[in-house]
């Protein structure tokens, strides 16, 4: 009940997901700065997202690392009903889909991206998503809100989303943007409204992580 896109540039790391299920972004996005990003999906275990980045972080080679998930013993019972994603520091992402993902589901790959879904109105909805991405300008946010918004225009899920978030790793230690949409009806709408409120302070909130005695005041009550 969900799509996505993964996308490397540079040495940044982005997600955005769609679903028409509470809270999507809280459960199917996993970055690493440095490592890599990686989605899991339909029927969802966050604990291979994880295991996903532990195999980048090891060797970074994307393509293994998604073959000893899907491969390893522990997982044989449950690996039919996952959809996952991943994309390391080179070349392009790399996609499962067990025989029991739900609905049509479909995936798309290229150098520096890789999307999936499931429950989808057709097959061509990841390659919507790899291709508006691919044709954005901006931001690297607002580049992949163009994507999801593409893919909805294109069919996107069988049915209604509701919840929708994205979130971007960079050269520091922790994610640069995180913004979720847990629950509305038009959840991508409210997402660009989050962006828009967020993009113009994103650069200032980094600079307070790394260095407080220059980060800029905002004028609130007790701000210095």
């Amino acid at each position: 009940m969900t799509f996505s896109l993964v996308v490397r540039d540079g040495e940044r790391f982005g997600i955005a997901a769609s679903s028409s299920s509470p809270a999507v972004a809280a459960r199917v996005v996993h970055l690493r700065p440095g490592v890599g990003a990686a989605t899991s999906q339909n029927i969802t275990d966050p604990m291979l997202g994880t295991a996903l980045l532990d195999g980048l972080a090891a060797h970074g080679d994307a393509a293994r690392a998604l073959a000893d998930v899907t491969g390893t013993a522990a997982n044989k019972e449950t690996v039919d009903y996952r959809q996952l994603t991943v994309l390391g520091r080179s070349g392009p992402g790399f996609a499962f889909s067990g025989p029991r993902t739900l609905g049509t589901f479909a995936s798309a790959t290229a150098d520096g991206a890789v999307a999936a879904g499931n429950m989808l109105s057709g097959e061509h909805v990841p390659g919507v998503l790899v291709d508006a991405y691919a044709a954005a300008t901006g931001e690297l946010e607002e580049r992949l809100l163009t994507a999801m918004k593409a893919a909805v225009a294109a069919g996107g899920e069988e049915g209604p989303v509701y919840s929708a978030g994205m979130a971007v790793v960079a050269d520091v230690g922790w994610r640069v943007t995180d913004l979720r949409v847990d629950w509305a009806d038009d959840p991508l709408d409210r997402l660009g409204d989050l962006l828009d409120v967020w993009l113009p302070q994103r650069d200032d909130y980094v600079r307070r992580g790394l260095d407080p005695a220059s980060s800029p005041s905002y004028g609130v009550p007790g701000d210095l």
